[in-house]
Formats: C-alpha cells, sequence, structure tokens
C-alpha cells in the first residue's frame, strides 16, 4: 500500500470495539497503553475467527515479539473504535501485522502500528512454522502478494 494515510476501507480485516470509561486517562482521553490492547484484541480475533486458533487447546500459541505504535489524535470514552488489520510480512515461524486505529463516528485514524507473532509450540516453546490454516488465513490479508 503506497497511501501514506489509508483509511479503514484500506485494510482487509476490521474490527469494530466499544471503548469504555476506564479506557480514559486524566487528560480525558483514552491513554497510549489501550491501543496494544485494540491491536491484541484484533489480531487475536482474526486468528481465531478466521485462522481457526483455538487459544486454549492448540498445539501451536502466538507469542508477540515486538510491537510499537504512533499516535496521531486523541480518541475518548464513549467513541466507538476500529481496528483496521492487515498483513505485511509472512515468515516461516513469524508474521508483521499492520494495524490502524479509528474513532468516532468520522472514523478519523487516530493511532498506526506494526505487531510481530511468533508461533511457538505449546508445551516446548520453540518456534515452529505456522500452522496451515491460520498461515492461509493470513494470505488473505497480506498486501505482499
Amino acid at each position: 500500500m503506497t497511501d501514506i494515510t489509508p483509511t479503514l476501507a484500506d485494510y482487509p480485516y476490521n474490527v469494530t470495539l466499544a471503548s469504555r470509561w476506564q479506557d480514559n486517562d486524566a487528560y480525558g482521553h483514552i491513554n497510549n497503553v489501550v491501543y496494544y490492547g485494540f491491536f491484541d484484541t484484533a489480531v487475536n480475533r482474526f486468528l481465531i475467527e478466521e485462522g481457526g486458533l483455538d487459544i486454549h487447546q492448540s498445539q501451536s500459541v502466538a507469542y508477540v515479539v515486538s510491537s510499537q505504535c504512533q499516535y496521531i489524535a486523541p480518541a475518548a470514552y464513549p467513541e466507538d473504535i476500529y481496528v483496521g488489520l492487515r498483513v505485511i510480512k509472512i515468515g516461516r515461524s513469524s508474521v508483521t501485522y499492520g494495524l490502524s486505529v479509528f474513532a468516532g463516528e468520522t472514523k478519523r485514524r487516530v493511532a498506526h502500528g506494526q505487531f510481530v507473532h511468533v508461533f511457538v509450540d505449546r508445551k516446548s516453546d520453540k518456534a515452529i512454522p505456522i500452522p496451515v490454516k491460520i498461515r492461509a488465513a493470513l494470505e488473505t490479508i497480506s498486501e505482499a502478494l
């Protein structure tokens, strides 16, 4: 994607979340750490719903090994939150996601970032190839194909 200011429509997978009163900080806007929760929720919802990940029983688990976020504008409760998700890069055992957070009725872009998962064997804690079904789902939202 070459657009430096993407809209929610530029992301092939979207999640709508309700902001909560407790998300606001002393300055009256959603606290910076809450955005990482938005990222985590969007990515894991995708893996569960589209990739068939069973977070309780699957042989593989996905660990966050890197994450970063840039804040563009404030959002505040009670605005709805919209998270756009795409895959930037798929490796053998890792995947890099690109995410943007949009807020309110106008769905203005308020933050964007990246999130990297490494898939590991639940028992050995060693990196393993991304499971076939999950990889296929990730490819459906990949910008690299």
